[in-house]
């Protein structure tokens, strides 16, 4: 960044934020980014402050839990096992149902507890929220509350401390390495003051959270496990490693892709003075999650993108698909007027 950018951002914002007429947003809150529209301290979606001060990674000895590094040692073994299964000997429907799994655990992570339960991009009725509970439950990566949760901290507090998976700690830290250990007291502190009031009023949701520990291993791993066995005679090492092992692992790296390959690679056409970015692999594994530096502008965008490219966001497609029936609705969109001028204004 330039030496005058930071002043020069500061009194283009500043104007900004006294054309829009709100000049009562306080501007001590250490917060770097928003979550929801109404976070938004200018008309163009921003922030008044100058977050680049606040972005950083505190030095600390970090408290490893062994007991996860242990856990993703022999997930990531088994998934590289599973893989070698599915190319020599799984049977080509066991390595279809992997695909399936993935495909519909994505969705529940993407359209679920991403879109859907952390920004409240869109409103679902029931029968869908159902769908993207076991869809979701299907992923393992922790119930949709507290994914929702952790996921909102990560905008607010983007890059800092407070940040569950701060990429200025590297690429590692970013991707798997915040699960290997002890949580860093911000973290904790920040989600405890995070409104949740809107996840607990859902009671699909509290259903999940309440039997998560019941559920989880039935939906992640049993019924992959049991289904290839039983409907076309599969052997149960390809069933388990395959179907459950390397698919689940496969879904893992996928999202955490999000967090680390596209804080780090890729464009930044919204907002260069960001660490997110846009990247089309990202965006084609993880259905359109990938275009990062649109979504951190624009949270709300229950597209997290600016354009409708079905190809490289599958998400859309299915949220769009789901609104033509009735059963998603109230989608948030961002203004061409909006993109236009943020991108002239930072961009």
């Amino acid at each position: 960044m330039p030496p005058n950018a930071t002043a020069n951002t500061q009194s283009i914002t500043n104007s900004l934020v006294a054309n829009s007429g709100d000049d009562s947003k306080s501007l001590t809150d250490n917060s770097t980014g928003v979550l929801f529209e109404q976070d938004a301290e200018t008309y163009d979606g921003g922030l008044v402050k100058d977050i680049e001060i606040l972005k950083k990674a505190e030095k600390r000895r970090l408290k490893l839990v062994w007991r996860n590094i242990i856990a993703f040692v022999y997930v990531h073994l088994a998934a590289v096992y599973g893989l070698w299964l599915m190319l020599t000997s799984a049977k080509w429907q066991t390595s279809s149902l992997a695909i399936f799994l993935y495909l519909i655990s994505g969705l529940g992570i993407t359209a679920g507890a991403h879109r859907l339960w952390a920004h409240r991009a869109y409103k679902a009725k029931w029968p869908l929220r159902l769908i993207l509970m076991i869809f979701n439950t299907i992923a393992f990566q922790d119930a949709a509350y507290h994914w929702a949760r952790d996921h909102r901290v990560h905008h607010k507090y983007s890059e800092t401390d407070a940040d569950p998976h701060n990429a200025t700690r590297g690429f590692f830290f970013s991707h798997i390495g915040w699960l290997l250990c002890k949580k860093h007291p911000q973290v904790k502190a920040k989600g405890k003051g995070m409104d949740l009031s809107d996840l607990r009023a859902d009671p699909i949701l509290m259903f999940q959270k309440k039997y998560y520990m019941i559920l989880m291993p039935i939906f992640c791993f049993l019924v992959p496990t049991m289904i290839p066995m039983y409907a076309w005679n599969e052997k149960f090492v390809n069933a388990w490693f395959v179907a459950a092992m390397f698919r689940w692992c496969f879904t893992l790296n996928v999202t955490w892709l999000v967090n680390s390959a596209a804080h780090k690679f890729g464009g930044k056409p919204y907002d260069r003075f960001i660490n997110p970015a846009e990247n089309k692999s990202v965006a084609f594994f993880a259905f359109g999650e990938g275009w990062h530096n649109y979504h951190h502008v624009f949270p709300w965008d229950y597209k997290t993108a600016e354009l409708g490219d079905y190809s490289l966001n599958l998400t859309t497609a299915f949220i769009d698909f789901f609104a033509k029936i009735g059963w998603a609705y109230d989608l948030k969109q961002v203004s061409r007027d909006i993109i236009e001028k943020r991108v002239k204004r930072t961009g």
